[in-house]
């Protein structure tokens, strides 16, 4: 029997328990795709005949693959005469094999394919919610695993959501581990983290430190600056307090979810988010949940967008409450233009985060001046209604010279429109 001698280091030994679910997740340098690496060829020899696919969310080449890791670990393992490394995939002893592909390549008909596999997933920050849902039944014969290696984003993605949820699934192991974990680290990516703690303050945290990125480069919204703003309370003279409604355009498993904030403003003009009531749902399960905020804070008006079936939403709304004061607004400008006014108003502090609101900060901090930079198949539904209610708050920032506000009456109550109206 061959004899295997892997190095692994201490804060590794946990993942060699016997589990389904295997999570490894930090930032740069921590030897989580090494570890991974050496796992999947261990795992070859000990159970031969074992497959396993090595994936990405998307993968345009196998230069972009861990292919060459585990080439490059078996010759220093001394293991060079039990494989067969391929143009295409890795054999492995008693017939098993090695083989690597893009999760966006596969359908539901196709990943069927991939039954009796284990499966290690790389840069798994990336991976899709379809694909997640595509992969975890598929990988269910005897004694399959699914492994997933990354450095997190932020909350929201699939992978953080189903492996860093309390409590996990069970039988997972999921382990923090970063470059102190890490006896060979080497020297060079030691400069590489002294130079970006000096040049990269901002990012140095997510990307060496496994923290939740902090923004899109060139965001809009700085963590920091809402950190800044950010308080534990609101004060007693709130002038006006505004529900505001993005619902998603379908209702689906696989449907954005209906934005629902609660936003007011002070008697010194200062404005406030006082609450994310967002749901998935119903039109009726989110028109329930908008009029309950309603009277929970006892608001002026409920916001909500004309162009996503602002006549529908109107009538939803008011089938649930008639007299409900409603202002429709109209997007006439993409996101991160409507975006732009309100995020300038974070700097000179004059809104504030009434306490800890992360999936929606998560959504502010991915609007860039190029647009929004979250996953293509999502909405930032969560930001999008405090952008509508920002926007009806502080008119004077946000409507252009000349153009002339709308104002409706719905329920009996008159109120303006902002400059997307």
């Amino acid at each position: 029997m061959t004899s295997l001698n892997i190095d692994t280091p201490k804060a590794f030994a946990p993942m060699l328990e016997p589990a389904r679910y295997r999570g490894l997740y930090g930032g740069r340098g921590s030897g989580k795709s090494h570890f991974f690496g050496e796992m999947a060829i261990e795992q070859a020899i000990l159970t031969p005949g074992r497959r396993m696919v090595c994936i990405r969310e998307v993968q345009k080449s196998l230069r972009e693959s861990s292919k060459r890791l585990i080439e490059d670990k078996i010759i220093a393992l001394g293991l060079s005469h039990l494989f067969e490394c391929l143009s295409d995939r890795i054999n492995t002893p008693g017939g098993g094999v090695i083989i690597f592909q893009g999760m966006q390549d596969h359908t539901a008909e196709s990943i069927k394919s991939l039954e009796n596999f284990s499966c290690w997933v790389e840069e798994a920050q990336t991976l899709s919610a379809r694909s997640l849902e595509l992969l975890r039944p598929t990988i269910r014969g005897a004694g399959c695993e699914l492994w997933f290696s990354w450095n997190p984003r932020n909350a929201s993605d699939p992978v953080d959501k189903l492996l860093r949820s309390i409590p996990p699934p069970p039988d997972s192991i999921v382990l923090k581990v970063n470059h102190g974990d890490n006896p060979f680290f080497p020297s060079e990516l030691a400069d590489e983290m002294a130079f970006d703690k000096v040049h990269s303050p901002d990012r140095f945290s997510h990307t060496w430190d496994g923290f939740y990125e902090p923004q899109a480069i060139g965001a809009l919204w700085s963590r920091q600056s809402i950190q800044d703003n950010r308080r534990d309370a609101y004060p007693d003279d709130l002038e006006r307090i505004l529900v505001a409604v993005d619902p998603a355009v379908s209702n689906t498993d696989r449907s954005d979810e209906h934005g629902i904030v609660v936003c007011g403003l002070d008697s010194s003009g200062h404005g406030y988010l006082l609450e994310d009531a967002s749901l998935h749902g119903s039109p009726s399960q989110w028109a329930t949940r908008a009029v309950a905020m309603f009277d929970k804070w006892s608001a002026d008006a409920v916001t909500i967008e004309k162009n996503q079936g602002g006549d529908m939403c109107r009538h939803t709304l008011q089938t649930i409450r008639h007299s409900l004061p409603v202002i429709e607004v109209h997007a006439t400008r993409g996101k991160h233009v409507r975006a732009e006014p309100i995020s300038a108003l974070y700097p000179v502090g004059r809104v504030s985060h009434v306490g800890s609101f992360p999936e929606l900060e998560d959504q502010l901090c991915l609007f860039t001046s190029s647009g929004w930079e979250g996953d293509a198949d999502k909405s930032p539904d969560r930001a999008e209604a405090m952008i509508w209610a920002f926007t009806e708050l502080f008119p004077a920032m946000t409507t252009p010279r000349n153009v002339k506000p709308e104002y409706y009456n719905y329920g009996g109550g008159s109120q303006s429109g902002g400059w997307m109206g």
